[in-house]
């Protein structure tokens, strides 16, 4: 499908919520990018594309759980659909579950892969007919992909394998113009410090715009 190239660029936020997939709506809002928020919750997806939209961009909204297949790729199918393209396509959600490798289920571990890896499969497959030489897929990652708790094995794997995932979309769609990169955040979020998620978004923001002759599909964020 031909990319509409008069409209102002365009990015899908998954996983959209008040820290870090916020963040990063707001982040690149501020260069008159039209926002899509994906999310679970209705009323926090209306809170943010209210702050969005005070930016004097373009927001639309989808309200959905992420890991449902059909609804995802009708979701980012209407954004590309209504916009004719999509710039960036922007993973962050990622489940914590508080449970060791002797009390996580094989049904659980599966569950939250589906969630913080597969979603971005699903999201990527519906947005691809949209992105053109020059877009690009970004992802939150974690240093839980190199350092995982035991208290909560599930999160490692799901950080390991979507950075992994991120090489082989970059590597495979790199011939396209199109680049994928996964921001490594070697810290715990918080409200303060060096890790909010406002830095985090701008570290994403820095990724998705690295020079294409240089690039990396893993970048970390250190303290």
């Amino acid at each position: 499908m031909p990319v509409d190239s008069d409209g102002p660029p365009v990015i899908v936020v998954v996983g959209a919520g008040p820290g870090v997939g916020g963040h990063v709506a707001r982040r690149f809002a501020q260069d008159g990018y039209a926002v899509a928020l994906v999310s679970r919750d209705p009323d926090e997806l209306a809170r943010l594309a209210d702050e969005v939209a005070a930016l004097d961009v373009d927001v639309v909204t989808h309200a959905l759980d992420v890991t449902d297949g059909p609804a995802m790729t009708a979701a980012v199918r209407a954004v590309g659909e209504r916009f004719g393209r999509v710039d960036v396509l922007h993973f962050n959600p990622s489940t914590y579950r508080a449970k060791d490798p002797l009390a996580l289920t094989p049904e659980e571990l599966a569950a939250d892969v589906t969630l913080g890896v597969g979603a971005l499969l699903t999201a990527l497959q519906a947005a691809h007919p949209f992105m053109g030489d020059g877009a690009r897929v970004t992802v939150t990652g974690s240093m839980a992909a190199d350092r995982p708790s035991a208290e909560a094995a599930s999160l490692g794997v799901q950080k390991a394998g979507v950075r992994n995932l991120v090489r082989s979309i970059d590597q495979a769609l790199a011939p396209e113009g199109i680049r994928a990169v996964s921001v490594t955040v070697r810290g715990s979020l918080s409200a303060d410090g060096r890790f909010t998620p406002a830095r985090v978004a701008e570290a994403v923001h820095a990724a998705a715009h690295q020079p294409v002759d240089t690039w990396q599909s893993e970048l970390p964020l250190e303290g």
